[in-house]
């Protein structure tokens, strides 16, 4: 009877193991991809000096032209604040990451061509860490300030998102894809203004 207890305990706490290990490291996401396409976010319109008629409130109504309608403004291009490459850490990874100055003046980080691996608990820093090359890069994006941008919403494509209005850009000279649950970088990139 002793030995069976030991192999219904030995084999539930390596169920409970697998069950773990399974949560942790999700190995699942090996093989599962997602993209997300997102346009830079409209600005909007550059405001149109209106058109009033100049005609003298004594002319005649029959002599007045109609006025032509007053073609759309054209939307007011983003302005870069700072860019930079996307390196691989952890896994293999490539894209670009600009800050973008909207015309309403919020900001927003971008990731373009972003072809990551997917993993848990992936999120967006902005950080003031050096982006080092290696092994010796991939865990030192929470050693000092950093600002969670949020969840990366997927492993690939084009993706915005919202930088605080209280942010100091200055305070921050890199970004880094981030995984919370392992404490490690999957990619970098130095920000150059």
């Amino acid at each position: 009877m002793g030995k069976r207890a030991a192999i219904v305990a030995g084999l539930f706490a390596a169920a409970i193991a697998v069950a773990v290990g399974l949560y942790l490291f999700q190995p699942w996401r090996i093989f599962t991809s997602s993209t997300v396409t997102e346009d830079i976010p409209a600005a909007a319109p550059a405001a149109v000096p209106s058109q009033e008629s100049t005609a003298e409130p004594s002319a005649p109504a029959a002599s007045a032209t109609p006025a032509a309608p007053a073609p759309p403004a054209a939307p007011a291009a983003p302005r870069e604040l700072a860019t930079g490459q996307l390196i691989s850490h952890e896994h293999a990874s490539s894209g670009t990451v600009r800050i973008l100055e909207l015309a309403d003046g919020s900001r927003i980080l971008r990731l373009e061509g972003l072809d990551t691996s997917d993993g848990p608990d992936l999120k967006v820093w902005l950080s003031d860490a050096p982006v080092i090359e290696g092994v010796a890069g991939w865990h030192v994006f929470d050693d000092g300030a950093y600002l969670d941008l949020g969840a990366l919403k997927a492993n690939k494509g084009d993706q915005n998102y919202e930088i605080p209005a209280a942010a100091v850009l200055g305070d921050y000279t890199s970004v880094s894809i981030w995984c919370a649950r392992f404490a490690v970088s999957f990619a970098a990139a130095e920000l150059n203004t």
